[in-house]
């Protein structure tokens, strides 16, 4: 079993389909592949992501039906990865507010 199994079969898990994983936009690939290495590279575990995850999507769930944004499980996905790089002072908020600010300024056509 890989480490990211870990996710499969409960409400963590990536979507998939015919056991390969979806990705509706580069944006998603790109967020998996980021947690993806940061484990990889011993940051944290899969599991204290999935700790995260899990909080995310139950934030999301437990949003008034009114507020709640349509459902979109990588919006989760990155909602826990930030929770992660903050809670170990891996990125700090306001160096990610930076870096999101300077890759919303980017021209179109330049999502790398």
């Amino acid at each position: 079993m890989t480490e990211v199994e870990i996710l499969d079969g409960s409400l963590t898990a990536p979507p998939r389909l015919n056991g390969e994983l979806v990705f509706e936009a580069p944006w998603q690939s790109r967020a998996f592949g980021v947690t993806a290495d940061l484990v990889e590279s011993g940051c944290f575990s899969w599991g204290d992501f999935r700790t995260r995850l899990i909080a995310a999507i139950g934030a999301w769930e437990s949003t008034d039906d009114i507020d709640r944004p349509t459902w979109d499980y990588y919006t989760c996905w990155t909602k826990a990865l930030e929770q992660i790089l903050n809670d170990l002072t891996l990125l700090d908020e306001a160096e990610l507010d930076r870096r999101a600010i300077a890759y919303a300024e980017r021209p179109h056509g330049h999502d790398h």
